[in-house]
């Protein structure tokens, strides 16, 4: 009784399945062709070259305390985009007010202080803890070159916070997006 339920159950299903049209058919004596169409979606592709994932600043003089910054050469940046795309530039999260400080001279240096422009003697703006854009371009066949440059600023006194002795560090985020 079970082995005859088993077959009628069989039965049923290949009927089912002979009963369903496919998605392409033909017939003929000496051709035959069907049409099918290919589908394809490309999305956005992104590359980021950093020329060095560390900058390391100049220390100052007692003269760069008195002009007030240190220029200095940041990283350098290979873009490949196949859309629109933007370059940002903000402190890490962990750092949105001080730079980390490593030393016994108590040092609190502000993120700020680290200025960045897009051109050597361009406008420079001051490090915050939100994205500011650095480059933006079209997309491309070739790759497109971006750079960023550094004026850390100083106190004009020696005996301030931010000028004691010490190392300081702030990580930087780049971040590459096609909006």
């Amino acid at each position: 009784m079970v082995r005859i339920r088993y077959i009628a159950a069989a039965i049923l299903a290949v009927n089912a399945l002979a009963a369903v049209p496919s998605a392409a058919q033909c017939t003929g004596t000496d051709t035959c062709s069907t049409t099918s169409t290919a589908s394809l979606t490309i999305g956005a592709l992104l590359n980021l070259d950093m020329s060095s994932t560390t900058t390391t600043l100049t220390p100052p003089t007692i003269a760069d305390l008195a002009a007030g910054f240190v220029a200095d050469a940041g990283p350098t940046f290979i873009v490949q985009a196949n859309q629109d795309w933007t370059l940002a530039v903000k402190a890490a999260a962990s750092n949105g007010t001080n730079w980390t400080y490593a030393g016994t001279k108590g040092g609190v240096k502000a993120i700020g202080d680290l200025t960045w422009s897009a051109t050597v003697g361009g406008a420079f703006v001051a490090m915050t803890g939100a994205n500011v854009t650095v480059a933006t371009a079209a997309a491309s066949t070739a790759s497109t070159a971006a750079a960023i440059f550094f004026r850390t600023t100083y106190a004009p006194s020696i005996a301030v916070a931010s000028n004691r002795p010490g190392v300081y560090t702030l990580p930087l985020v780049f971040t590459l997006s096609a909006p």
